[in-house]
């Protein structure tokens, strides 16, 4: 069995009813929403992977704050397992979001229990709780 690591971040700002939270809608099958994040690359440490995985994925250059993080991992169907550890990143600004295309479909900024029930895997809903939790 491999090991997939994986990194990325829960991109966040303060909107004018408290926190919103970033996801993105994965152009793969099923079209999964979740944070910017991807496969560790060389010798990148996991803030490396979190900052070009947001920079690939959204254009947004952004701070990770790595005094906070969440980890989870699981079993992926090709049999291998996956590690991924997400720090937060806060975006102070309106700077506009550029999309991969050929990964990224669609985009949303949503407040808590929006963006709770727009998730589509339960770790990840579990993750956004930590994390909440945290800023909260």
């Amino acid at each position: 069995m491999a090991i997939e690591v994986t990194s990325g971040a829960v991109v966040y700002r303060q909107g004018e009813n408290g926190i919103e939270y970033l996801l993105l809608e994965s152009q793969n099958k099923g079209h999964f929403w979740g944070f910017p994040k991807g496969h560790v690359e060389g010798h990148e440490s996991l803030k490396e992977t979190a900052i070009r995985e947001i920079r690939e994925e959204t254009q947004l250059e952004l701070p990770i704050d790595t005094s906070f993080k969440v980890y989870t991992e699981y079993d992926l169907p090709n049999g291998n397992r996956k590690q991924m550890t997400l720090y937060t990143a806060e975006l102070d600004n309106k700077e506009d979001i550029h999309l991969q295309a050929e990964e990224i479909k669609n985009y949303g900024w949503f407040n808590y229990d929006e963006a709770r029930a727009r998730l589509t895997y339960d770790n990840l809903k579990e993750l956004l709780d930590q994390v909440h939790n945290h800023l909260s």
